[in-house]
């Protein structure tokens, strides 16, 4: 899926924001298509952005807002926290649905049986098989946390 997938979705959604005057959204979804875009202009020249690339690209937008809350919280400027959260809204309209922590927990299970990871030691193994099944529906470090919590 090249060019149908999320940037489509966006470049439709930036109309109707155009139309509804909803700037704080349109400025969300411009930023959005922008990141997009800098992701295909790094492949070669016919190439498009898979599926599975425009999550990462949208799911690494949402990380850098959710840092920057972070941020903003331990300096004390609440008055740009809400605006960090809203655009997470916005971008969470084009991630796949997340899964729950216990839908998590059944996936590395499963994962620790395939792997036969016996310890700490086999986070990483385990890591990257629920990662990969996964994929953009769960964020690495509530994998990670869960990992270490059922090895250890």
């Amino acid at each position: 899926m090249t060019d149908t997938g999320i940037l489509q979705r966006i470049e439709a959604d930036m109309t109707a924001a155009m139309k509804s005057k909803d700037a704080d959204t349109l400025s969300t979804l411009r930023m959005l298509k922008t990141a997009l875009m800098e992701a295909r202009t790094r492949k070669p020249k016919d190439a498009g952005l898979t599926s599975e690339e425009e999550i990462d690209v949208v799911q690494r937008y949402a990380k850098k807002r959710r840092e920057a809350i972070d941020e903003f919280r331990r300096l004390g400027r609440e008055d740009l926290v809400a605006s960090e959260e809203r655009e997470i809204q916005v971008t969470a309209r084009y991630l796949p649905q997340a899964l729950g922590e216990d839908e998590v927990r059944a996936l590395i299970r499963a994962a620790v049986a395939k792997s036969g990871a016996a310890g700490p030691r086999d986070a990483g193994k385990v890591i990257g098989l629920v990662m990969a099944e996964a994929r953009g529906r769960v964020e690495g470090g509530t994998v990670s946390r869960l990992v270490r919590e059922i090895l250890a």
